[in-house]
């Protein structure tokens, strides 16, 4: 037998991306919603449970208008509470949009990731 030609090689890689891009995509999609689910059940948003010990997120939320930070710190103190008390928020506000996917700080942070790979990239020559 010959060996695969490159054309023959691309296609399989091709179908192979395509293949693992499908199945990336519904696991992604059906861990959005388990998560989404849980942070429904306490209230909170997805970016409160970003962890604000990275140095990025950190300067994120330095950056971030005081309101966000408030809201921040009431959705997780409820949060505590209702863990502590064992309820679910959606006993307390059954029709509350909580926006569980909203984004406030998150483009913040990728645009400070991005300005220290920048930044490490034009002073690689220093190394």
């Amino acid at each position: 037998t010959n060996p695969p030609t490159t054309t023959q090689t691309h296609t399989t890689t091709m179908a192979l991306r395509m293949i693992l891009d499908k199945t990336v995509g519904a696991v992604a999609r059906y861990y959005r919603s388990s998560v989404g689910a849980s942070l429904t059940q306490t209230g909170l948003r997805y970016e409160d449970i970003i962890n604000e010990s990275e140095k990025e997120v950190a300067e994120a939320l330095e950056l971030a208008d005081p309101d966000v930070i408030t809201g921040r710190v009431r959705r997780t103190k409820r949060a505590i509470d209702l863990s502590f008390k064992r309820k679910n928020f959606l006993h307390y506000a059954p029709d509350v949009d909580q926006e569980t996917f909203k984004v406030e700080i998150y483009d913040d942070i990728q645009k400070i990731i991005a300005r220290d790979q920048e930044y490490a990239a034009l002073n690689a020559h220093t190394k």
